[in-house]
């Protein structure tokens, strides 16, 4: 299984105002880090603000920074909300549930019913990793990024695991 453009984008935006913590940045600055579009980190940032993860500020000197509500988001439910499918056979796909039929075996295959506990434990996998995992440790991504030093998150409310690091 493959992850869109769109949920990649959309995961290292919010590492990025995760990192951020509470200070307001500009869409360019998001977009520059990565060496993206503008418009297309626009139409992302646009989404998160839709979704209430992030917070919009209008203004000369406005900008967005990560919702509060937003800081405990599992890897989990971000692909859940921005992947539009997760048919991982044509058997999963929705026009068999409409009545269509794929595969002349579909009513007795097992292959279909493995894919799906593969998706799942995907998808709990992915559960079992915050933002703020994704953000540790945030000085090193925080220089990545060209930010300079940063004031750190409170580290007593978070789990101190680094299970999940990974370079990328």
């Amino acid at each position: 299984m493959r992850l869109t453009d769109s949920t990649d984008y959309t995961l290292r935006a919010l590492m990025y105002l995760r990192v951020r913590d509470d200070r307001l940045a500009t869409i360019e600055e998001i977009a520059q880090a990565y060496g993206l579009s503008r418009h297309h980190m626009s139409k992302i940032i646009g989404r998160l603000v839709a979704i209430g993860w992030v917070e919009g500020i209008r203004g000369r000197s406005g900008g967005v920074r990560l919702a509060h509500n937003a800081r405990d988001l599992t890897v989990g439910a971000v692909v859940r909300a921005t992947e539009p499918d997760f048919a991982l056979a044509s058997c999963h796909a929705a026009g068999v549930a409409a009545g269509r039929r794929e595969c002349a075996i579909v009513e007795h295959c097992r292959l279909q019913h493995i894919l799906l506990d593969a998706r799942d434990a995907f998808l709990a996998e992915l559960d079992t990793c915050t933002l703020e995992d994704l953000a540790t440790p945030a000085q090193s991504l925080a220089a990545a990024f060209g930010l300079g030093r940063l004031r750190m998150p409170d580290p007593s409310a978070h789990d101190d695991t680094d299970r999940h690091q990974t370079s990328g």
